[in-house]
């Protein structure tokens, strides 16, 4: 079967419609391969220095420490595309690196990704970049078609030592796996999808590590309900509401400024991530 690319990125009236049915639209070509394959390189670079970004601090909030992520964030073939359904006024909530290495047996389990966001509306959504090919054999997204109609559904933390959420949170609710659309994706290709669609993922059995970069994206009029400090970029528009402090853009990559703002902002989100369990997140440095 012939996937269909969309590669419009002001969402045409039968796009939208999708989305709003199934929760989610891919596959969007945003990047060329070789524009990604250069994104991935930078990251690589990184690595080769300093080890796995998923054991670093840097896979939350990586916006903040790398430019080349600061500029993928403003790209303005993606801000065309989150402005059809959000509107003209941006922010950035979040980024998040979820990479899979052959045979290290991670996955993600069934989840809405609203769960412990604590934002006061599921007007919420999660461009997912393709840093890589990410096909069923090295651990593509999956997702259940029409769920992000489901209200908000409870959920079990399960910890389990190789689920890459954050407390690795499973969906008490019951439906039909084998319904699931696979989300195949090209390197440079994205995905769209809201935030309470029930999705998941399973382990990289290929023989190349899958690189996703993840944008949460939300109107400026969405705020933060949890009671912590909580911070945002804003990226398009105009923010006449100020729910969010705004964060820094970095001017260099990994600079002592940076770093010290992502310390000072990650701790806050990750105090959202791990309210009420009294964990805290592990980095090897």
């Amino acid at each position: 079967m012939v996937k269909t690319h969309l590669d419009i990125y002001h969402l045409r009236h039968s796009q939208l419609s999708q989305y709003e049915r199934d929760g989610f639209l891919s596959p969007i070509r945003v990047f060329s391969e070789q524009e990604a394959k250069a994104l991935r390189l930078q990251l690589e670079i990184y690595e080769a220095a300093h080890g796995s970004v998923m054991k670093s601090p840097y896979r939350n909030k990586p916006h903040l420490v790398f430019k080349w992520v600061a500029e993928t964030i403003r790209n303005p073939k993606i801000l065309d595309l989150v402005e059809s359904i959000l509107g003209p006024n941006l922010l950035v909530w979040g980024t998040n690196f979820f990479i899979k290495e052959p045979g290290d047996n991670t996955f993600i389990s069934w989840h809405q990704d609203s769960t412990y966001w604590g934002l006061s509306r599921p007007d919420v959504l999660t461009v997912w970049i393709a840093l890589s090919p990410s096909r069923r054999s090295n651990g593509a997204m999956k997702m259940i078609r029409g769920s992000h109609h489901l209200d908000q559904l409870p959920h079990i933390d399960t910890f389990q030592e190789n689920n890459l959420l954050t407390r690795g949170q499973k969906v008490e609710f019951e439906f039909a796996e084998e319904n699931a659309a696979w989300i195949e994706l090209e390197a440079g290709e994205v995905s769209l999808h809201h935030v309470r669609i029930i999705h998941g993922s399973e382990p990289n059995v290929g023989a190349d590590r899958r690189v996703g970069l993840a944008i949460r994206f939300v109107p400026t009029d969405v705020s933060q309900v949890n009671g912590i400090k909580d911070y945002a970029t804003l990226v398009r528009g105009r923010d006449d509401y100020r729910h969010f402090q705004h964060e820094p853009s970095p001017e260099q990559s990994l600079g002592t400024a940076e770093k010290n703002a992502h310390t000072r902002i990650a701790d806050e989100s990750f105090k959202l991530f791990y309210q009420g369990t009294g964990r805290e997140p592990k980095f090897s440095d």
